[in-house]
């Protein structure tokens, strides 16, 4: 083992670290389904995290990559949502659906069939392979432009509409709209910005400033837990993106006086509270 850190160290975890609103409804609403009965499955991973998923499937909760599948009995739609074609083949299905997708996803997709329906190009902020994107493209007919952060400004038609991947930073939407109106003659926008991984952003970046390292809890998969650690590591701050307390590595804490928690919308409180106790375990601190 390692050289011992040095005792005084202040812990303090981010008030907003973990669940958000729409991760825990659809996590209980997966293991309740789970007390109801057998042959229970989720279209893809509920959430982003292994250890949940791996906690549902001790229930009996089995992810499945298709609507087809014959051992199904009750289906969970995952929070990200499911493109609308799928969601239309489910109403011809004879077993139970039940739809955890995140209301504010839901709202996203909403608003991408409005802008589709009124004659806009749409374009949607966000990661063009995750499962909530591709949910969004459907509902603008499969006829949108996704664009990130590295995307170069493309050709634009005269009437373009926006929407964005709920987990995206704003500063990509106001980026998009600061560029994209010297090119439009009309721009509406819908921010389906979860308010939520806003403030978590602030929030890290706020704490990120004031100790000298780091920790970033939760799926290595998870895209907003990805983006809080890209966050402290521009801002030059040492980061250790970390899923469960057993990746820790003591000399991580060598020389080091305060530490910094923060968690992805997809991390549970228990791994969280792992991860601390495993630090309180070596150092004497305060929570903040």
């Amino acid at each position: 083992m390692g050289p011992q850190p040095k005792r005084g160290i202040t812990v303090v975890i981010a008030k907003r670290a973990g669940f958000c609103f729409g991760v825990k409804r659809a996590v209980d609403m997966a293991f309740e389904a789970a007390t109801r009965g057998s042959r229970v499955f989720t279209l893809g991973p509920i959430i982003h995290n292994p250890q949940v998923i791996e906690q549902l499937r001790l229930q009996g909760v089995e992810p499945t990559d298709t609507i087809d599948d014959d051992r199904i009995g009750t289906l969970i739609i995952r929070t990200h949502g499911i493109p609308k074609e799928a969601s239309e083949a489910l109403l011809q299905k004879n077993y139970t659906v039940i739809d955890a997708t995140c209301p504010f996803v839901k709202k996203a997709q909403q608003y991408a069939k409005l802008l589709r329906d009124g004659g806009y190009q749409v374009v949607i902020l966000g990661d063009r392979e995750h499962p909530e994107v591709k949910g969004l493209m459907s509902y603008a007919d499969h006829a949108a432009l996704v664009l990130n952060g590295g995307t170069p400004m493309p050709r634009l038609k005269s009437k373009v509409g926006v929407v964005v991947q709920t987990t995206q930073p704003v500063n990509l939407l106001r980026h998009f709209v600061s560029e994209a109106i010297h090119h439009v003659k009309e721009l509406k926008v819908f921010n389906t910005i979860c308010n939520s991984t806003a403030l978590r952003l602030e929030e890290t970046e706020r704490m990120a400033k004031k100790v000298d390292v780091m920790f970033v809890v939760g799926g290595k998969n998870s895209a907003n837990t990805t983006q809080l650690a890209c966050l402290c590591t521009s801002l030059g701050i040492p980061t250790h993106h970390i899923e469960t307390a057993s990746e820790i590595q003591v000399d991580w804490l060598d020389g080091v006086q305060t530490v910094g928690i923060t968690a992805g919308a997809s991390t549970p409180d228990w791994i969280i509270q792992d991860v601390e106790h495993r630090m309180r375990q070596r150092v004497r601190g305060g929570r903040g």
